[in-house]
């Protein structure tokens, strides 16, 4: 447990050290946002539309771990919601954890015995999408009528999402991606994007999680007020785990602000601060 606190302290240290503290875009208010009479963003106003009727899912996003507010608790889900992912832990909210295949459990052990110095994001290379939805920096969905681009402050990461119309290629097609083949379709007002073709090494969260080239991810996007984001992510991976499970990440829109410039590996502090036994 010590470790593991450890590790989280000092990738938080390392996110605010290897930035420059003085970065920070000119406020400049949002066009478009519904107000309430004390010009607040009205978080419960409806979600906005594009040209052919569906939900648009653009704007700054940032993680939103309690829906009852800062300090207040979050009030109980509705029947049926999945388990909340966490940055550290994606299946903090599973009674009995993730259905880890024997080999899967054997390699985050392997990796947390090692302080997690291998994670991607300790590194400065691409994390996988489960640790940027569940980043504590936030994201930017551009979302055009052929393609969703989401811009991830933390570690510069950029995803494409093809919503024209094709297929998802046949795993081991395309060369494997840090963030593999999204393509995604309209199922009413959801968004659901189906990815595969990822690299084999994976990490779902900072304690190890792994995913491999033979997962499979869905993700359903939903929008159902102006400043509330519910993404539903439901991986399968017959070789790290022994059944599919879904997990539900919540996100909150991030008005009159803008993504700063975070390059990495400026200052990079994690090498220096890790002690690694």
């Amino acid at each position: 447990m010590k470790k593991w606190i450890h590790i989280a302290t000092v990738l938080a240290m390392a996110v605010v050290l290897s930035s420059s503290l003085s970065a920070q875009w000119a406020k400049h208010p949002t066009k478009g946002v519904p107000r309430t009479a004390d010009g607040a963003a009205d978080m419960n106003a409806p979600a906005p539309r594009t040209a052919d009727g569906k939900p648009d899912l653009s704007g700054n996003w940032v993680r939103f771990a309690n829906p009852g507010g800062r300090g207040a608790p979050a009030p109980p889900p509705p029947p049926g919601t999945p388990p909340v992912a966490t940055f550290g832990e994606v299946g903090a909210g599973f009674p009995d954890g993730l259905p880890f295949t024997p080999w899967a459990a054997e390699l985050k052990k392997q990796r947390m015995s090692v302080q997690q110095k291998d994670n991607p994001d300790a590194l400065c290379l691409p994390m996988g999408f489960m640790q940027f939805h569940t980043h504590g920096q936030p994201r930017k969905i551009i979302q055009t009528p052929e393609m969703i681009v989401i811009i991830y402050e933390a570690n510069y990461g950029l995803r494409y999402i093809f919503t024209d119309g094709r297929s998802l290629p046949p795993p081991g097609e395309p060369q494997p991606w840090w963030y593999g083949y999204s393509v995604g379709r309209w199922e009413g007002d959801t968004l659901v994007v189906e990815t595969n073709n990822l690299r084999g090494d994976g990490w779902l969260d900072v304690r190890g999680s792994p995913y491999t080239d033979q997962a499979k991810i869905t993700e359903r996007f939903r929008r159902p007020s102006f400043g509330k984001l519910e993404i539903d992510i439901t991986l399968e991976d017959p070789m790290a785990y022994t059944k599919p499970f879904t997990v539900r990440v919540n996100q909150q829109i991030l008005v009159d602000n803008e993504l700063i410039e975070f390059i990495c590996n400026e200052n990079q502090q994690f090498r220096k601060l890790i002690k690694i036994d």
